[in-house]
């Protein structure tokens, strides 16, 4: 456990952060667990399902937050790179931020991770920050040196877990195995899932898949 301003963080375990996931994907479409694996739709899962709303802004004029998830209504600083200045932009609660620079990567699969990331946020860090004033935020890796909290590891797994549901990527990988040379699992899996190679290759070698 973690202490923030006074609240307790739960620990929650990987295989209860996967079974949220598994029942987010069901209550969505039991088809992304069942039926031919293939990309999940997060953003519409996101927005249809849960009725978030996701908007791009410059979220940081040094590129260190790729992501933010809005739980109450408010005003959010963004960087205006016409003016080169911030402003207070009105938010309502219930909105995904994602950085304006994700737009321009959407094959390496940050766009589509950063989504999953806040959306994990929503599902179980709501009654931490729900009346706090307070957001939750990615901080782009690339950025910061900074250890991830237990609050963003948790994002991350049921992230992860969102993205790449075990039974689905293990049905794919299995089905197709005799075909791949030593490169082609993650390369392959991470095409067809649209994640990135690196984030499908550490789900493989932690699955002993590979």
């Amino acid at each position: 456990m973690e202490d923030r301003n006074n609240c307790q963080i739960t620990f929650i375990s990987q295989n209860t952060l996967e079974g949220i996931a598994r029942k987010t994907l069901k209550e969505y479409n039991p088809a992304l667990l069942t039926g031919e694996p293939c990309a999940i739709p997060i953003e519409k899962i996101a927005e249809k399902h849960f009725g978030l709303s996701i908007e791009f802004h410059c979220l940081r004029k040094n590129g260190l937050i790729l992501g933010e998830t809005i739980f109450d209504d408010a005003l959010v600083p963004v960087y205006d790179c016409e003016a080169k200045r911030y402003d207070f932009v009105f938010i309502k609660g219930g909105t995904i931020i994602l950085d304006e620079s994700l737009l321009c990567c959407k094959t390496d699969g940050r766009l589509r991770f950063t989504c999953a990331h806040e959306l994990a946020h929503w599902l179980i860090h709501r009654e931490l920050y729900l009346g706090s004033g307070e957001t939750a935020a990615l901080i782009n890796p690339k950025k910061s040196s900074e250890d991830n909290s237990m609050i963003e590891r948790q994002a991350d797994i049921l992230g992860t877990a969102l993205l790449m549901p075990a039974g689905q990527v293990k049905r794919a990988f299995y089905r197709n195995m005799n075909t791949y040379r030593k490169d082609e699992p993650a390369v392959a899996l991470a095409e067809l899932f649209d994640v990135s190679k690196q984030a499908m290759g550490i789900f493989l070698k932690s699955h002993n898949l590979i």
